[in-house]
């Protein structure tokens, strides 16, 4: 969305967030002033190089940092009215993340590593329905160490939309696999967002990734340098790089 755009579906607002790290010779601005809004159901991809700021706007998006200045609202709450209780909740509750490590707990199997996610929902989805929506019913009773990378990333992702979360959202879900699992994993994600209408921020430097998204916003040096908005998404299994 344009900066600054407001309608009744919009489930994602920032404004003017900053964030910096250090002090005097050692001082970075990391965001300098970031301004957006995502609505329900969008697909909206962060696109930049690495020291961009793109992960830290994500991380202060999904209330694990937080920024200096400026203001986040998620469906209207204003996540700097949160006490740390409150703001625990809301991420277990609100929201679900994929990262580029896949964080399973070693000693649960696939769908114990789901189980996980649906316990910490009020509303969560059918776990036998997440195993098959993504390929992993017949792994169901396997370790983590007896997966591939691209299995071990399905039951992340597993994991995450079990919830049933408002916002999904992805730190290079695809950085540690390989062009065909990445493929893989791309075409589940894009599934999701349209099967469950999830909204979904996805963090990634791959610009071939941009054209499956509804909006790309470019990030360099901490700012949005542009806001493009694709009138058709490619199909994930179409994209090359």
């Amino acid at each position: 969305m344009e900066e600054g755009k407001r309608t009744k579906d919009m489930i994602l607002e920032l404004k003017d967030i900053r964030k910096a790290y250090g002090k005097g010779d050692s001082y970075v601005e990391v965001l300098r002033g970031i301004s957006l809004g995502v609505e329900k159901g969008e697909f909206c991809v962060l696109l930049g190089p690495s020291g961009s700021g793109k992960s830290t706007l994500l991380n202060i998006i999904g209330g694990i940092d937080t920024a200096d200045s400026g203001e986040i609202l998620i469906d209207g709450d204003r996540m700097s009215a949160m006490k740390e209780k409150q703001l625990t909740r809301y991420r277990r509750q609100h929201l679900g993340y994929i990262f580029q490590m896949y964080n399973l707990i070693p000693n649960l199997t696939v769908r114990e590593n789901i189980e996980v996610g649906a316990w910490l929902s009020r509303d969560p989805l059918d776990v036998e329905e997440i195993l098959h929506t993504l390929g992993l019913y017949d792994h169901r009773d396997k370790l983590p160490n007896q997966l591939s990378g691209g299995q071990q990333q399905r039951t992340s992702i597993g994991r995450a939309i079990v919830k049933n979360p408002d916002i999904l959202l992805c730190d290079e879900p695809t950085g540690a696999l390989d062009y065909n699992t990445s493929k893989e994993i791309l075409q589940l994600i894009e599934r999701i967002s349209l099967q469950y209408r999830t909204t979904i921020v996805m963090v990634t430097h791959n610009e071939a990734i941009g054209a499956m998204a509804d909006t790309i916003i470019r990030l360099r040096d901490g700012k949005i340098r542009d806001c493009i908005h694709n009138a058709a998404r490619v199909p994930a299994e179409d994209l090359e790089w």
